[in-house]
């Protein structure tokens, strides 16, 4: 049905000025301002990239966890990338969105990068298309508006709101913005978020190059863009340059006072005002917000576990599964192979590793287990050992009214669970309390109730043994925590890494408590509402967590247990990765190395059964000091909902596994383009980092090193059957000076599968200046034994292009250039060159 057309200029022209001002900020923390006299509705937002959470950080409403884009990316299917996009609009509907706080487009630079998983790729070809196709899902059905992010450069976590990033040009316009010039080009997003950091010494929110000039000059935008949560830096700065709406809500930095005064000083046109104005009431129009009755779909949340989303969360996890190695055909574990045999599942088995920390965190509908899904998957078959190996989580869990094993917590009603209480300044009475609370861990989002008053978390603890078990603990700001009325632990100041408080993942300093078990003991948290924290919206909110864990627990040989299991069994599965307390927004990875003693476990594993198979979840690469001796290696990201089945379907056969690296594995830290220039710098008091590797990013750069530096390279990926590809050409098509590759693909092996067939171009004269080669295209085939297919795949001219910066234009320079084919940027099956006669320029 059509939607009644929606007169944007006359509704613009009814508002007044103030009425124009309050719209420039977010009413709540997801939600626009609304002017109901006028017809101006309000419309929400949500998170985000791999699942729609809703309002809540905490106890938020039960929502389909998808696979990460870094998982969504391995399939090179952008077929698949859509199908997510379209699922994640359903999910926001039922959550009353109609604004997805997604993809997120920015690129692998280094691999600690604390956020990679939440982006596609070290590429921004394969990035570019992959959030091109998302979007296009996203907004195929007209309700759902897609907010791509972070624009642009938002490669680390440290000190993400500060860092000033120099990037010189070809390496924005050739790395960073391309993947967003071509979702903007190509799938027309209808907003877009800025990020935090500041680029060539501008913030991002407030810099006319990048909004005024290229998002909405040269590439023709006309999208709504929206600032990261507490990412707006100035007033008449960031109107001027073309961020519409300040979030989250209410206005922290554009207050009508402040917006008035800049209008009145001549800073702010009424112009410009309107600009804005008319691009957040086009957004609404756009996801239909004006239609009658959309204020009633916008108002609950609900969970719907869909089976259709099921089927795609684990499709989806299963092609994205890459087979890094397999030696002897270890892998796959079919029904056969392994009947009346034992399997030791060591490590994170009984860890559903879904998603990384973050925006990204949603409350799954469920999650499975590789434990759940290979009992699920063999049944009978075979007998399953469990070892645990190593623990999984950087801090200590929070003590939850769940944690049976550890005791019983009741709150103060007598009830399981803590109770929470407000406390206003200079007042000793509570003026809020609330019973049943989930756990000692309070998150500084979950409550606007909280803004400005104290919290305390108090409830009776009665531990199942005695001893001195551990504890640990951190607050956004002063924070105590008492025992029976001792002071175990205090924090007198604010937290020195308020992004890591943020998103549970700052780091704690543990100690020892001695509890007499079998008896209750009084816990009682209280921290202080923060001010002067470096992050604006976390001031006010108050946040602390403790982490308990029993002394037997902490102290126990998880490591020779693992080794005696292995020992006894046929084959050994060691299950690593990380956890969202390890791989999150706001904060980078401590290490390239697994954490905990992972390393070590696999180690120790291998050398007690030679058949060692090694499943990693992690959204980066990692060291793999010991490749050598494990039988197989498989990279499983971060999966979703079905991560355990996802898995389990490539470990036992039921699906080939087709996924292909979208980075590179390096086989060092030392090696990476960006080492020496990560995070940066505190040069006069600020976090500062130059992208001195320019354009040579990736494999562009591992292209100029060694093979042996590389471990896997970008690509890459393993099948259970065998593929060739033949009969290259490389044409021009005549049309807008494109170039269109032929090749045909046969599976040539005994199984049914999938490959991602991959083409490379560069200039046959190899400079220093110039990468050897970039991915201009790739296609994925799917194929029975024996069968043949045709790809074909058309390069634009400016595929080839560098961007020259002095003449500021894109630049293919006479000459040869090779076209290279394969299965890997390394595994290259056929070449074929096409003759450039004279240099071809492409405007902006």
């Amino acid at each position: 049905m059509p939607r009644q057309e929606v007169d944007i200029e006359g509704i613009l022209n009814s508002l007044t000025q103030d009425e124009k001002i309050s719209l420039l900020a977010g009413a709540t923390f997801w939600e626009t301002v609304g002017i109901p006299s006028k017809g101006v509705p309000s419309i929400k937002m949500t998170d985000g990239p791999n699942g729609c959470r809703g309002v809540d950080i905490v106890g938020s409403t039960k929502a389909a966890c998808f696979p990460a884009a870094s998982s969504v990316a391995s399939t090179f299917d952008p077929v698949l990338a859509r199908r997510v996009g379209a699922a994640l609009a359903e999910e926001a509907r039922t959550k009353g969105a109609r604004v997805l706080l997604a993809p997120t487009v920015c690129c692998h630079r280094h691999p600690l990068g604390g956020r990679n998983f939440e982006s596609f790729s070290e590429d921004p070809h394969l990035s570019g298309a992959l959030a091109t196709a998302l979007v296009r899902g996203v907004q195929e059905d007209g309700r759902v508006a897609a907010c791509i992010k972070h624009f642009v450069a938002n490669e680390q976590e440290t000190a993400r709101l500060t860092v000033d990033e120099t990037i010189g040009e070809r390496a924005l316009r050739e790395i960073y913005l391309r993947p967003f010039e071509t979702a903007v080009r190509d799938a027309r997003p209808w907003s877009l978020m800025t990020a935090y950091n500041l680029v060539n010494g501008v913030h991002c929110d407030g810099h006319d190059w990048l909004l005024r000039d290229v998002l909405r000059g040269e590439w023709g935008w006309e999208g709504a863009v929206v600032s990261d949560w507490g990412g707006t830096n100035s007033v008449a700065g960031s109107i001027n340059a073309g961020l519409d709406i300040e979030m989250p809500g209410p206005a922290r930095v554009r207050t009508p006072a402040a917006v008035r005064a800049a209008i009145e000083a001549g800073e702010v046109t009424e112009a410009t005002l309107d600009e804005r104005v008319r691009a957040i009431l086009n957004l609404i129009e756009k996801v239909g917000g004006f239609e009658p009755g959309s204020a009633e779909a916008s108002s609950g949340e609900r969970a719907e576990d869909r089976p259709e989303h099921r089927a795609l969360i684990r499709d989806v996890g299963a092609r994205g599964v890459v087979l890094l190695k397999n030696e002897a055909q270890t892998l796959p574990l079919t029904k056969e192979k392994v009947k009346g045999k034992k399997i030791a599942l060591v490590g994170l088995a009984k860890d559903a590793l879904a998603h990384g920390g973050g925006s990204a965190s949603v409350n799954a509908h469920y999650k499975i287990s590789p434990w759940d899904g290979l009992h699920a998957a063999l049944g009978d078959s075979v007998e399953l050992v469990y070892a645990k190996g190593v623990h999984r989580e950087r801090l200590l869990p929070p003590l939850s009214k769940d944690s049976s094993v550890a005791g019983e917590v009741v709150g103060l009603d007598g009830q399981p669970g803590f109770t929470r209480l407000l406390y206003e300044a200079g007042n000793p009475e509570p003026v809020s309390t609330l019973h049943g609370h989930v756990n000692s861990a309070y998150s500084p989002l979950g409550s606007q109730e909280s803004l400005n008053r104290a919290v305390e978390i108090v409830g009776d603890f009665t531990p199942a043994e005695s001893g001195a078990h551990y504890l640990a603990c951190s607050g956004i700001r002063a924070t105590t925590v008492w025992v029976d009325d001792d002071v175990v632990f205090r924090q007198d100041s604010n937290c020195a890494d308020p992004m890591g408080a943020l998103f549970m993942a700052a780091s704690e300093d543990s100690f020892r408590h001695t509890f007499e078990g079998g008896r209750a003991h009084r816990i009682r948290i209280r921290t202080e509402p923060p001010t002067n924290v470096g992050m604006r919206i976390l001031e006010g909110r108050s946040g602390a967590r403790m982490g308990f864990m029993q002394a037997s627990e902490h102290d126990a040989d998880l490591r020779g247990e693992a080794e005696r299991a292995a020992r006894d069994a046929d084959v050994a599965i060691v299950f690593t990765g990380h956890d969202p307390q390890w791989e999150s927004e706001g904060r980078d990875q401590d290490s390239f190395n697994l954490p905990n003693g992972q390393n070590e476990l696999i180690a120790a594993v291998a050398r007690a059964n030679p058949n060692t198979i090694v499943v990693n979840s992690t959204g980066v690469a990692v060291a793999m000091p010991w490749l050598a001796d494990v039988r197989a290696v498989v990279q499983a990201w971060f999966a979703g909902q079905e991560c355990g089945n996802a898995v389990a379907d490539v470990l036992t056969g039921a699906v080939n596994p087709e996924g292909n690296l979208p980075v590179s594995f390096p086989r060092r830290l030392e090696d990476a383009p960006a080492h020496g220039n990560f995070p940066g710098q505190v040069i006069d008091g600020r976090l500062r980092v130059t992208y001195a590797e320019g354009v040579f990013v990736g494999y562009r750069h591992y292209d100029r090193l060694p093979r042996e530096a590389v471990n896997f390279s970008f690509g890459h990926g393993l099948s259970y059957t065998s593929f060739q590809l033949e009969g290259l050409r490389v044409e021009p098509s005549g049309a807008d000076e494109e170039f269109v590759a032929t090749a045909q693909v046969t599976n040539t092996g005994s199984l049914a599968g999938g490959v991602a067939v991959q083409l490379y171009a560069g200039n046959a004269t190899q400079s220093p200046e110039h990468p050897a080669k970039a991915l201009v295209g790739f296609q994925k085939a799917r194929l029975q034994p024996g069968e043949t297919q045709s790809v074909r795949l058309v390069v634009r001219g400016r595929d080839l292009a560098y961007f020259d910066e002095k003449a500021r234009e894109w630049v293919v320079a006479a000459g040869t250039y090779l076209f290279s084919a394969g299965f890997s940027s390394v595994d290259v099956q056929q070449k074929s060159s096409v003759q450039v006669e004279q240099r071809k320029v492409y405007s902006l």
